[in-house]
């Protein structure tokens, strides 16, 4: 595989200096400005306040993700701009890579793995391919390659101890390379109310081709009652992860109302309300 190469071998056994400092988001290699925080840009409507959720959970981080100033162009793995420019409401500051590999089940996976990383919970860093065969991470870590020919997959033996955070960036990429929408589709547990919706949850197609959003944040009229979300997505090619206008209701874009019916739509997809799913 193209990841065995000497360089593995010459990573450093710890994250780069610059890393340290911001390791919530340990993409980032400078310290994160919380005012470009979700959290921070993007106001809930009047009459509404954010959802309660607890402080080291994934809805928190989710929450608190770094944006990217301003509403720039969303980019695909080569640096060209989208064709469609007009779905996103603001972008995340997190890299897409130099392949055609995160894309739309693969963004989310990244999302909850940097999560489970930046908490140091190794442990807990697992999805499964396609085939069916799990990946997990702290195999990874240990030294194990997938060694994949059809739908057989070997782990075998190649390198030391590493938990440095370019190597569990090649864990992610290989994950994204046997993984998809589809295998997503079948670790997630579906959410049978939609009004159970959590932050962290994901509407998906699982399939050739497949979809999938992630829910990035929630907020709740206490007068009403009336609940709001956001939604976030990468697509094909890979491209930026992508903060999704609201099509339907310019006025209260980019949130979307919990109440919206049989189907989501959104700028590029149209869900069926009972493909909320949820990690375990």
């Amino acid at each position: 595989m193209q990841y065995q190469s000497l360089l593995l071998i010459l990573i450093p056994l710890c994250l780069p200096i610059k890393a340290l400092a911001t390791q919530t988001y340990p993409w980032l290699t400078t310290r994160h400005d919380t005012n470009h925080s979700l959290v921070n840009r993007i106001a809930t409507p009047p009459g509404f306040e954010r959802t309660s959720v607890p402080k080291n959970s994934f809805g928190h981080w989710l929450r608190h993700l770094p944006l990217k100033s301003g509403v720039p162009p969303v980019y695909l793995y080569n640096g060209k701009e989208k064709r469609n420019q007009s779905a996103h409401h603001a972008i995340i500051d997190i890299d897409v890579g130099h392949r055609d590999l995160q894309q739309c089940a693969d963004a989310i996976i990244r999302l909850r793995a940097e999560y489970l990383y930046s908490k140091g919970h190794y442990d807990a860093i697992h999805f499964n391919f396609t085939s069916g065969d799990e990946a997990a991470y702290k195999k990874w870590q240990q030294g194990y390659r997938p060694q994949v020919r059809g739908n057989q997959v070997k782990w075998r033996k190649k390198y030391r101890y590493n938990n440095a955070y370019r190597i569990f960036r090649l864990y992610t990429n290989t994950v994204f390379i046997y993984a998809g929408s589809y295998s997503l589709s079948q670790e997630l547990k579906t959410v049978k109310k939609i009004q159970d919706m959590k932050i962290g949850d994901i509407f998906i197609k699982g399939g050739f081709p497949g979809h999938a959003i992630i829910v990035l944040d929630m907020a709740i009229n206490t007068t009403t009652g009336k609940t709001l979300f956001l939604l976030a997505q990468s697509y094909m090619p890979a491209q930026d992860i992508h903060i999704l206008i609201n099509p339907l209701n310019d006025k209260l874009s980019p949130w979307y109302e919990l109440d919206f019916g049989e189907t989501l739509q959104t700028p590029e997809w149209t869900f069926d309300r009972k493909q909320l799913k949820r990690f375990p």
